[in-house]
């Protein structure tokens, strides 16, 4: 079968699907070609981040959060629970049920939109005249073949594999696998403290795992703003009885069946690490290999990136690429807006992306969220700047949600209090950052959110408090 369309998009993960419904709103013929097979063995949408990654990591993080609440919080409200127990493969059913009901969600946009859904992988063959030529195949046989005036990259990425260590996901697991245990492990080791190892870390750790994080970094969290990097260090070790080693060098990694045994340096010292389970969660790839890439010339890096400039077009006429496969950080929401901003260009439209305002977080708990510069990179550059901080612990509707930890900190430059960074640590700041996303965005100063009005009582008010401590006016603290 052959079909034309005015854009075909290759990923349907967040920057892919969302890419595609733009550009059909738009008023281009749309197609999106996807591989992804899910845990039920069907077509799957949504990439990485709703089938294995963001979406599920979330479900599983809140089940463990609310075993953990009845195990110790409750009594503190004047509940009593008493023989309190997980059901693993119950909770992880739920989440899986999450992940079915916003796959067919993205299906069901796609079909709204007029969107035609191709599964299969796609790769890029040849370009006839203005056209491009993409085939799509299932188990290696070509299925369809495609001819698009402008193909969107969008193939995301996959776990980075440690040399020397085969994923099974039965002893040595990926985000995949760590995601689907069928029960809590004595004993569980994480290679790397990022995203993934912090959050999968916590959730196991929470349902009774002795849980030990290796990480080669001799600092935790390194792109975070170090004093709250430091303030989690000390919330995860000291109150929640995370083992996290820094700066540790790994050797030998034997997959025994039953238990995994990890050989590694701490401090000049050699260690041996014995676990029921290990997760490698050492970063990402990008997908490009079996693209295509060399058979149009397609430029892609040393580190197997597509190339591309400040508006996400690659050296190749018509030929745009977004999310985890360009530079950038690896973030769906970041993919998103890309996409967005690539079927608009299509249309002939000027949008703009700003790297410098893409909020990052981390959704442990407490939870960790920024957006901008941290202070080490503003000390860094020798920018002049003031900042404010101000804490959870006073905040009345944090002591009444019995989450009242965490810091809120400002940076301002000294000499236009315009807004530069926002960081955070503490109960909901993944919703609480937008704030700072909004004031980077519309350059704001510091003075600007010190004289919004806040709701009383809210979480927000901490960052209102922030704002006015940037100014040595705050009135809390």
């Amino acid at each position: 079968m052959s079909q034309q369309f005015d854009v075909v998009v290759i990923g349907g993960g967040p920057g892919g699907y969302v890419a595609a419904i733009r550009a059909a709103q738009l008023g281009f013929s749309t197609a999106c070609v996807d591989a992804f097979v899910g845990k039920r063995g069907k077509p799957a949408l949504g990439g990485t981040c709703l089938n294995v990654g963001c979406i599920p990591s979330k479900a599983l993080l809140q089940s463990s959060e609310n075993f953990h609440a009845a195990q110790h919080d409750f009594a503190r409200h004047g509940i009593t629970v008493e023989g309190v127990k997980i059901d693993v493969p119950a909770m992880i059913e739920r989440k899986d049920g999450i992940v079915d009901k916003l796959t067919g969600g993205i299906g069901f946009l796609l079909k709204k939109n007029k969107v035609a859904s191709l599964h299969g992988v796609a790769s890029l063959k040849a370009r006839e005249g203005e056209r491009w030529v993409v085939e799509v195949a299932v188990d290696g046989n070509v299925v369809d073949t495609v001819h698009a005036t402008h193909v969107i990259l969008a193939t995301g990425s996959r776990p980075r594999p440690l040399p020397g260590v085969a994923v099974d996901n039965v002893t040595v697991l990926d985000n995949e696998g760590a995601l689907n245990l069928a029960a809590v492990p004595a004993r569980l080791g994480v290679i790397g403290a990022g995203v993934i190892g912090l959050e999968m870390g916590s959730v196991w750790k929470r349902l009774g795992a002795e849980v030990t994080i290796l990480e080669a970094m001799p600092t935790f969290l390194s792109a975070a703003d170090q004093q709250i990097a430091k303030e989690a260090l000390r919330t995860f070790t000291r109150d929640q009885g995370l083992d996290i080693q820094l700066g540790v060098k790994i050797g030998e990694i034997k997959n025994l069946g039953d238990k995994v045994t990890v050989a590694y340096e701490l401090n000049g010292e050699q260690k041996l690490g014995e676990f029921d389970k290990l997760i490698v969660s050492i970063g990402r790839v990008p997908n490009t290999d079996g693209l295509g890439a060399a058979n149009v010339g397609l430029q892609v890096d040393e580190r197997g990136f597509v190339v591309v400039d400040d508006h996400c077009h690659t050296n190749l006429p018509n030929m745009w690429a977004i999310g985890d496969v360009v530079r950038g950080p690896m973030l769906a929401h970041k993919a998103s807006e890309e996409g967005v901003a690539v079927a608009e260009r299509i249309a002939g439209q000027k949008p703009h992306v700003d790297f410098g305002a893409i909020p990052w977080v981390i959704y442990t708990s407490p939870e960790i969220a920024w957006v901008g510069k941290t202070e080490e990179q503003l000390k860094a550059e020798g920018v002049e700047y003031k900042k404010g901080t101000s804490g959870f612990a006073a905040n009345g509707r944090a002591l009444g949600m019995d989450h009242a930890q965490g810091t809120v900190k400002l940076l301002a430059c000294a000499k236009t209090d315009r807004v530069l960074g926002v960081h955070m640590i503490g109960p909901m700041v993944s919703e609480l950052v937008t704030e700072g996303v909004l004031a980077l965005e519309f350059k704001a100063a510091s003075e600007d959110l010190a004289r919004i009005v806040h709701a009383h009582p809210s979480l927000s008010e901490v960052v209102h408090e922030a704002a006015l401590a940037a100014d040595k006016r705050a009135l809390h603290g």
